[in-house]
């Protein structure tokens, strides 16, 4: 097993004499046994990353270590990781038994029944063991997706590199896969670095997640805390989904004043904010409350109207415009004139109809509008705790 760490790792391209900056001064510490998921946007410089973790790619600046050694000049052979790509990279003349094997009598000299011994075991393991036998035509997307996991298992490598490995299935086949991905890495307790854009998988999966946003690291934490404590507006806007709503609001006598509200704060919240004027309010689809009118007349509660409806099954994604807000009736409604609430799949709910909906203070985010730095968020000591029932 292996500590991984990276130091200040930069990747620059030189593009025709125009240096690209790919990865921009990236320090990670990942433990012992930990799963890691690098996520963000296309292009944000995370499979370059792992490259570069993998030898693939030369390091501009900064370090590689495992476990407290430098790896930066080892060849890719003799870092002692084994890689998973997108694409599954088997060799069609070979069968499951040799794809799985192939590394192994290539790389080091052990003996063949040894060799048969590990791709067995490995492959009892991944659930394909009634397939060692047949070629990778003869495989279905899992059943190829499993071989290839197979052939680096029986590697037994120190640290586990995954590029979107399960990209190319189905989404049912992929939830699947999820769950025995994790399995799998608890089970070996090997350390794993996983890259994905899919923000449920970064959710689901990780012990920890790091979110890269144009080469740089935005948050490195737990799934739970980046959700409910996001460093900047970039991480509360792309983890979780329906996204984050929005409000560009300026602070005025202790109070957020919007385009169509004013939402008055308390004395804590307005200390988080200290001298800041222009502040983004952040608040997510689940979190807004749509109440009757008996009840709605809370000064955190707001005259809306449905736009539009969108059934999820277990919850509706209900889109609302402010009352009164003339470009609610524009045939061109855009996203910034509307923000999204979630709620029950049992609640019905059409278009154009009137509802009031509650922003709790208690639930919202702040952000400083000009640098994006969060400013305020959700508790997340008020998360519940629920005790197993024996």
């Amino acid at each position: 097993m292996a500590e991984l760490s990276l130091d200040g790792v930069t990747k620059r391209f030189d593009d025709g004499g125009n240096g690209i900056i790919a990865v921009d001064e990236a320090s990670l510490d990942i433990d012992d046994g930990e799963f890691l998921v690098l996520v963000g946007p296309s292009g944000c410089g995370k499979s370059t990353t792992l490259r570069m973790i993998a030898g693939l790619e030369s390091v501009s600046s900064g370090t590689i270590s495992l476990d407290g050694t430098v790896i930066d000049d080892r060849q890719p052979a003799d870092r002692d990781i084994a890689m998973v790509f997108q694409s599954y990279a088997l060799y069609p003349h070979m069968t499951v038994r040799e794809n799985m094997s192939f590394g192994l009598e290539e790389s080091t000299e052990m003996p063949d029944d040894e060799i048969r011994e590990q791709v067995e075991s490995a492959a009892e393991m991944m659930g394909i063991e009634q397939l060692l036998d047949r070629t990778p035509s003869e495989l279905s997307g899992g059943q190829q997706q499993r071989v290839a996991l197979g052939r680096a298992i029986v590697r037994s490598p120190a640290v586990f590199l995954m590029d979107e490995p399960l990209s190319n299935l189905d989404a049912k086949l992929r939830s699947q896969m999820r769950t025995e991905l994790q399995r799998m890495q608890e089970d070996l307790g090997v350390t794993t670095v996983y890259v994905t854009h899919d923000q449920t998988e970064a959710m689901t999966m990780g012990d920890r997640i790091a979110i890269l946003d144009d080469g740089r690291l935005q948050q490195v934490a737990t799934p739970l805390e980046a959700y409910h404590e996001p460093a900047n507006r970039f991480v509360a806007g792309f983890i979780g989904e329906p996204s984050m709503n929005f409000f560009e609001t300026t602070v005025e006598n202790g109070r957020l004043v919007g385009e169509n509200f004013d939402y008055p704060l308390s004395e804590d919240t307005r200390a988080d904010i200290g001298d800041t004027a222009d502040v983004t309010l952040g608040v997510r689809p689940e979190d807004i409350e749509l109440v009757d009118a008996v009840e709605g007349d809370g000064e955190h509660d707001f005259r809306t109207v449905v736009d539009v409806v969108e059934p999820v099954g277990s919850g509706n994604n209900v889109y609302l415009a402010f009352e009164g807000d003339e470009s609610a009736s524009e045939l061109d409604m855009d996203e910034s004139q509307t923000f999204v609430a979630t709620i029950g799949g049992l609640r019905r709910i059409e278009a154009g109809q009137p509802a009031i909906a509650r922003l709790p203070e208690n639930a919202i985010h702040l952000f400083d509008s000009e640098t994006g730095e969060a400013l305020h968020n959700r508790n997340l000591d008020d998360t519940e705790q629920v005790e197993p029932q024996l």
